[in-house]
Order: C-alpha cells, then structure tokens, then sequence
C-alpha cells in the first residue's frame, strides 16, 4: 500500500505543568513542518494536505493543525502516517489515533512532558553518571532565600524552555535578583527557573538519532543502538550564548567540526554520552543535545531538546536556514530530503 504522510504544526501553548509553562514557537512550526513536506513530495512521497493546491511559500498550505479535528481531517483525506512536527504532552489529541493503531513519526507524547523539564530530565541524566553542570531551581516563593552551590557567573533561563529563549547570563546575585524577577513578571514561563553554573568553554550540538535501518552513501545500513550525528560547533555568542535561531541563521554561527576534531577522544567520549542519554528518554525520532566544556575542556551535558528544530532548505525561499540537524546531516553525506527520508523511515506505531 502507498504510503500517504501528513504533518501536523503546534497550535496552542502546551499545559502548564507544576506551574510552569513551556512558551509557543510563533507558527508553531509549520515553517519547518512545510519544509519537510515539500522534501517527501517532490522525492515522491505523496503527501496529504488541507489544501488541494498548495503554495511553495503558503507554511499553511502543507501542515495540519495538531487538534482532534485536524488529525481527523488529514485521516479522511488519506493519511496513513502521521508526522507529529510539534510540541507534544500528556494528553496531547495524537494519543488517541497512536492507542488506535495510526503510525506515526516523533516521540511518544508522554515522555515529551516528562523530559521537557530540565530540572528533572538533568537530574534523571545526573544519576545514571552522565555530566551535568551544578543546577539549582528557584521558584517564585524562594527567589529570596536560594543558596548557589557554585560562583558566579550563572546562567538563568526557563525550565520548560525553547532553544535560547529567556536564557541569559548573569555576573552577580544583584543582577540575578533582577534578571528572576523580570522573568517571573513576564508570567511567560511560570512559577520556577533554573540556574546551572555557566561553562565558558567551546559549545557544540549533538543530533543523536535512534536505532533502526537507514540509507547511507547509498547502501542499507542497520543501526542497532542510537548513534550520533556529528557535533556542530556553535561561536559568535552573544553575551555568552548562542542567539536564537530565529535571530540569527544558524548557518551564520554554526559549523561542523573538522574531522581532526571529530577524532578527539573527548568529542568522541561526548557522543557516547549523548547516545545514553537518548536511550534513557527512550527517543523515538532525532534528538539533540547541547553541550559545552568548562574553563579547563570538560564536557556537560547541559540541554536536551526532546524536540529539535527542523527546517531546511528544500523550498526556494528557505536556502539559508538549515537547522543544527541538517548541517550535522551533510557531513556524512545527507541532504535535507536525505535526512526526512530517513526520518521517515523511522515511523512507528503501537
């Protein structure tokens, strides 16, 4: 049977959870879920859309909304995969159609919720030995009581966060005060933040996919555990911290490292990491973790991103903005469409 892909985008705010809210990306990721769709469509993938004509540049032509009426929409229309481009939760409208059979590519909704919150998926990494900077969570109760168990500089930014958004560093506990207060007032990411020690050393960003059967340089290739792509480096930080991609390409601060630095034992050591990590959120699809070396070249473990960005430059327009993944994708000789191709391979159901 001919396989028939429709791709959901986010349409609301995820619930709060424990008071704190994860905020909405603006589109809610129908750029990157137009992306993907027109990759499949002109490799031949026949994809089901909402409209029957749909626009290169129209992001809403391609992607469903992520609602019980739009999964059941893209059902009637023919989907028999459904690509859950969105930020998903407990409770999420897909669960119903996963529980009834619907095969589907991303992450099991309920683990999304849990590792979504970085206080408990570092501390969930910090106990199976894997590095994670010194954290401490402050809620809006304790903002004046909170002892630091490491010195300054911190970095102060959401629990429930996405990408760099609302993250900043911070030099002293005056400016701290100010930066949690700002925070809590804006009521853009609920009753808590975390704070973790700033590690001033090189970042780089690992896409860590998970096991299963995948087409490279041509050939049939069976993965049996989860693997790493290789690790972007990221530079041009802006006070300290690589910019949201949505000010800045990634293209424009991030690169691929060298293979003489692909060959270091720490970076390779940092992979493996990585690797366990994605075993222990039980990662359905792709994931990417962000890391950086303190003062002295040790590696942490610092952001795990159950849901990493995904757009790339299959339609005319978006020729700059590939994503951390995609440029991780190229060094072993994947394309944009290579890489949804593979994902897609990917799929799964109960």
């Amino acid at each position: 049977m001919k396989e028939n892909v429709a791709i959901l985008y986010q349409t609301k705010t995820p619930p709060e959870r424990n008071g704190i809210i994860k905020p909405m990306k603006p589109g809610g990721y129908s750029d990157s879920g137009a992306d993907i769709a027109y990759s499949l469509k002109r490799q031949g993938i026949n994809i089901i859309t909402p409209v029957e004509d749909s626009q290169i540049e129209q992001d809403l032509d391609w992607v469903f909304p992520d609602t019980t009426n739009g999964i059941k929409m893209a059902i009637e229309k023919g989907a028999s995969t459904i690509w859950l481009n969105t930020v998903l939760y407990k409770g999420h409208p897909i669960e119903d159609f996963i529980n009834k059979g619907m095969s589907v590519v991303g992450q099991i909704p309920e683990n999304v919720d849990l590792y979504d919150d970085k206080w408990v998926t570092n501390k969930l990494l910090k106990a199976n030995d894997l590095p994670i900077p010194k954290s401490i969570s402050i809620t809006h109760d304790n903002i004046m009581k909170y002892k630091l168990d490491f010195p300054f500089p911190v970095v102060a930014k959401p629990i429930r966060g996405r990408g760099s958004q609302g993250v900043c560093v911070v030099k002293n506990k005056e400016e701290l005060a100010l930066i949690l207060n700002n925070m809590f007032n804006s009521h853009s990411y609920g009753e808590a933040l975390y704070v973790e020690e700033f590690l001033s050393g090189q970042e780089v960003t690992i896409t860590i996919m998970p096991p299963g059967k995948y087409i490279i340089g041509g050939e049939i290739t069976t993965k049996n555990n989860y693997w790493s792509l290789p690790p972007v480096k990221r530079f041009n930080h802006e006070n300290g911290i690589a910019p949201f991609n949505g000010k800045v390409a990634v293209v424009n601060n991030s690169e691929v490292l060298t293979n003489l630095e692909l060959r270091q034992e720490e970076i390779q050591q940092l992979c493996l990491q990585c690797e366990v990590a994605s075993k222990i959120v039980n990662a359905k699809a792709p994931i990417r973790i962000d890391c950086r070396a303190n003062a002295k070249g040790k590696y942490f473990l610092f952001d795990l991103n159950m849901k990493p960005n995904m757009t790339g430059a299959s339609r005319p327009h978006k020729q700059n903005q590939d994503s951390l993944t995609v440029l991780s994708a190229r060094k072993i000789g994947w394309t944009f469409d290579d890489l949804v191709l593979n994902m897609l391979g990917q799929k799964w159901k109960i």
